[in-house]
């Protein structure tokens, strides 16, 4: 599965995107949050719990509890204003 990350997530991670292949437990956006943030420092700061950041899926915006299965990729991105 191929993850992006996007703006000051990119600069702390030290990666546009990566692939990686998660353990059969993590099965939601969440549980790769908490698995991602074991990789490195900078994946531990730009995902912290608490930090605001939205997730997307194939994508598509979702919640955090939206199940990962079958997905090509997920991006990581600040919130983000329209207007």
């Amino acid at each position: 599965m191929k993850i992006r990350y996007f703006a000051w997530m990119k600069r702390r991670v030290g990666l546009g995107e990566e692939e990686v292949t998660p353990p059969a437990t993590v099965t939601t956006v969440a549980d790769l949050v908490a698995w991602l943030r074991t990789r490195s420092p900078g994946h531990a700061e730009a995902l912290a719990e608490g930090a605001a950041f939205g997730a997307a899926v194939d994508q598509r915006t979702v919640p955090f509890d939206a199940p990962i299965a079958g997905a090509r990729e997920v991006a990581f991105f600040p919130p983000f204003t329209g207007g």
